[in-house]
């Protein structure tokens, strides 16, 4: 899985590098969505870089009007000069409080928009998404990638638009007032764009590297906190370690490099500036003595060269963050554009609506009949499960599917809940293909029990009510004490109040299943899945559920995919699966007559209960004499 992963992030990122102002664009689209915060920086910034231009102006004045001039009333103008000192300092702060205060704004508003629409988007892609790509890899983009992007485009924009109109307005000022001292400031121009032309190149790499990088370490942690009990009953710490040892030594090495191109911009216009202040001085000093140039003058060319390196400094700081966030804003942008690989077509969303926008006036009322085709199906770079497939199952039939895992049972299930679909062939839906229907129109009549139930964090009523937000108090608790579940909850502090806990983590894996049934119910599909639903579940927690998972039953398509064999021995059919294809099907005791690849299984499982109901009972006794020993 993550060797696919990292395959398929390399074949975006090169789709990206192809076309480097393709994110930027997007990035820059999604900034204008609040325009008002986006002009009011932007005149914020003009008037500070007006106000770094217009300073030293007032400077040279001063030395020119009141250290060079011989006129005995030049002191009369103390008063206006202190005037105009206290005015550029209020304009200062004027100035700074309001790019301080828009780029916040920027900065929020982007991250916000970005993580919506990423979020918005993942709602839209298919199940085969997800079931493709580490969950790390998504994580990374939404919080890490979003957050840097927002920063760079707020704050980083702010000091390359300073540094820019910085440059310009004092380059127009030193051309104007001495041309021969200008040429000093643009001889050294090119070199510095030379050089971020050079260093750019490796900076985008060695960045990009460690973006990937970053990404694996977050899949690595994320499977860490997940797979932390199996961390420790397979005794793998060590492992699990070194490995990610490895990833983040990878890490630091690709981020030591980057830090190192990124950091070789900041010496060079240092030492460039001060040879740009030396030479001026040294050629100005020169016109000063040969009474060419003015003091108050040669002051305005030092300050300005001083100033006019300043912002290339910024510029090329600026420059370095962006290619560090290129790789950001390529992997963002790239999971706001992904396609879903199921979609409807126009003529659907037309008629049916889209998933957040459904015509439930023109949903057709779903009976449950369900038929595959000449269905052949293959998973993304796998072999073909499924050749020629053909099934029919009844409207309102308890189907059941059973076979050795890899047989295509819940291939069989993902197709039907159009999570995936048919390479080749049809899947009807009472008699329609179900292509000619909405997604939405599909799901909201599929109700689906997992092995492994999924709860969000809140509380039991509210888990169970995901399955109908319109569901009334009295009929969430009908649902749950149907499936038993009222057993548990009643002893429980808040009751149907409490908290579930993140993932469920405060229940218990067969409560969890419970609620999860519960939630099925109160949805009142027309087709329900249960997929291994009770294979997580006790001997005597199954036995409670089991005859009113019967009733649920009842009136409505069901398909259970089991493993356990004495939960299917009520279905109307049983399909036995072996390498994508029906190798027996029938009710249970005409399956057991056959003496078939059925009856083997059955078998099987038979003696293997046996073996654990015989091991249960001796460790029972052997427990019962130990503590018999302990009391005498």
């Amino acid at each position: 899985m993550e060797e696919f992963d990292l395959e398929e992030e390399e074949l975006n990122d090169m789709d990206y590098h192809s076309n480097q102002m393709g994110p930027w664009k997007k990035i820059f689209k999604t900034v204008l969505l609040h325009k008002g915060f986006a002009i009011g920086l932007i005149l914020s910034v003009l008037f500070l870089a007006f106000l770094d231009v217009a300073y030293p102006l007032v400077n040279s004045y001063a030395i020119g009007h009141f250290f060079q001039s011989e006129d005995a009333s030049r002191f009369n103008q103390v008063g206006m000069m202190i005037g105009i000192y206290i005015g550029v300092s209020v304009a200062y702060g004027l100035a700074v409080f309001s790019f301080l205060y828009f780029a916040g704004k920027v900065e929020i508003h982007t991250s916000y928009e970005l993580r919506k629409e990423a979020y918005l988007n993942l709602q839209k892609l298919s199940f085969s998404y997800f079931d493709q790509t580490a969950q790390g890899w998504i994580m990374a983009r939404v919080t890490s990638d979003s957050r840097k992007l927002s920063e760079i485009i707020s704050w980083g924009c702010v000091d390359l638009l300073w540094g820019l109109l910085s440059m310009i307005g004092i380059l127009a000022v030193l051309l104007v007032i001495n041309i021969k001292l200008s040429l000093i400031v643009l001889i050294l121009l090119p070199v510095m764009v030379f050089l971020t032309i050079v260093i750019r190149k490796k900076m985008l790499t060695t960045y990009r590297d460690a973006r990937k990088l970053n990404s694996q370490i977050t899949a690595a942690y994320n499977e860490g906190f997940m797979g932390a009990k199996a961390t420790k009953s397979l005794v793998i710490e060590q492992r699990n370690s070194e490995e990610f040892h490895s990833k983040a030594l990878q890490y630091k090495k690709a981020s030591l490099r980057a830090v190192f191109f990124s950091a070789i911009f900041g010496p060079i216009t240092f030492i460039l500036c001060y040879v740009g202040v030396g030479t001026t001085l040294y050629f100005g000093g020169n016109m000063v003595i040969s009474m060419v140039l003015g003091v108050d003058v040669l002051y305005l060319f030092i300050d300005y060269t001083i100033k006019f390196f300043d912002p290339i400094i910024s510029v090329s700081r600026v420059i370095g963050d962006f290619q560090q966030a290129q790789a950001s804003a390529e992997r963002i942008i790239s999971l706001i554009e992904q396609q879903p690989e199921i979609v409807d077509s126009k003529e659907v969303v037309e008629k049916y609506g889209s998933i957040f926008d459904p015509k439930y006036e023109n949903f057709e009322p779903l009976l449950g009949e369900i038929e595959f085709k000449n269905v052949t199906f293959k998973y993304a770079k796998g072999e073909t499960v499924l050749k020629n497939f053909n099934l029919h199952i009844p409207a309102g039939s308890n189907v059941a599917l059973v076979g050795h895992t890899g047989s295509g049972k819940s291939t069989i299930v993902n197709l039907i809940c159009r999570f995936y679909e048919p390479t080749s062939g049809e899947i009807l839906i009472d008699g329609k293909d179900y292509r000619q229907r909405s997604i939405t129109w599909l799901h909201s009549n599929i109700g689906y029990v997992l092995q492994t139930p999924q709860l969000f964090s809140g509380t039991i009523m509210e888990n169970v009510r995901y399955g109908n937000l319109n569901a009334t108090d009295e009929e969430v608790i009908r649902a749950l004490k149907t499936v038993a579940a009222d057993e548990f909850i009643e002893r429980l502090e808040d009751q149907y109040q409490a908290k579930v806990g993140e993932s469920g983590s405060k229940l218990s894996l067969g409560e969890r299943q419970l609620i999860s049934f519960a939630r099925a119910i109160v949805a009142d599909p027309k087709i329900l899945i249960l997929d291994e639903a009770t294979s997580s579940i006790d001997t005597q927690t199954e036995h409670l559920i089991q005859s009113a998972v019967e009733k649920v039953m009842r009136g409505r398509t069901s398909i259970m995919v089991a493993h356990r064999l004495s939960t299917v021995v009520h279905a109307d059919l049983i399909l036995v699966m072996r390498d994508g294809e029906v190798v027996e099907s029938g009710k249970h005791h005409e399956l057991l007559a056959k003496k078939g690849y059925y009856f083997d299984l059955y078998k099987t499982q038979f003696q293997q209960d046996a073996v654990d109901k015989l091991l249960n009972r001796d460790l029972s006794a052997e427990s019962g004499r130990n503590l018999s020993f302990e009391k005498d």
